[in-house]
């Protein structure tokens, strides 16, 4: 995989943003969730487990995405002259 060192800061943050997210899904209802958050629901008492899950899990495949793309870009060019 080429190393793009310019999605490290976006998917760093986006890692970050939906790891918060997950948190809000695991700590509150579906009440208590903010109107924009797709699982809200007006009086419900219901916990998004699984939309928590699915943040959580997308979250830090975004955070492993961009230390991936922190790795030395000169591994490739040293395979290939062996």
């Amino acid at each position: 995989m080429p190393s793009n060192r310019s999605l490290v800061i976006p998917a760093t943050l986006a890692g970050l943003a939906l790891v918060v997210l997950a948190i809000f899904y695991f700590a509150d209802s579906a009440a208590a969730l903010p109107s924009f958050f797709p699982g809200h629901e007006a009086g419900s008492a219901h916990h998004h487990v699984k939309h928590g899950l699915a943040a959580l899990i997308v979250g830090l495949g975004a955070f492993i995405f961009a230390w991936f793309q922190t790795g030395p870009a000169h591994r490739q060019a040293e395979a290939v002259g062996r």
